[in-house]
């Protein structure tokens, strides 16, 4: 295997909870108004550090959409997914972006974002929110 080339990102940036890895930056943020399995998830146009897995077909709430999980170079965590192919028309706007799951990165105060019942329900333990 060959060296690892990481890009280090400047400014407030998203991790990997488990290596430290950088993902994103706060302004690279789309949306915050995502939610996955594990509470919330943000819609992001550029993503670093990641490989990409397998496409697939996955109905979500708003539709079938064609989708591959993202991984963490550093460790191979699943941190989230990206959109290749929105079969809605209105959902085009995705294609191409990243969807990065807060339960799995540390903000950009360092702060780790806690699924629980509340949060998926509306509630929030997101200091990014606050």
């Amino acid at each position: 295997m060959g060296k690892l080339f990481l890009i280090e990102l400047e400014g407030k940036i998203y991790s990997c909870k488990h290596c430290g890895t950088h993902f994103a930056l706060a302004d690279d943020i789309i949306s915050k108004n995502f939610h996955c399995r594990h509470g919330k998830a943000y819609l992001y146009n550029k993503v670093v550090n990641v490989t990409s897995g397998v496409r697939e077909d996955r109905m979500m709430t708003t539709g079938m959409h064609t989708v591959c999980d993202i991984f963490c170079v550093g460790c191979g965590s699943v941190v989230g997914w990206k959109y290749i192919a929105a079969h809605e028309k209105s959902q085009k706007y995705k294609e191409g972006k990243f969807i990065l799951e807060r339960f799995k990165v540390y903000g950009p105060d360092g702060s780790q974002y806690w699924a629980t019942h509340d949060s998926q329900v509306g509630g929030s333990s997101d200091p990014d929110d606050a």
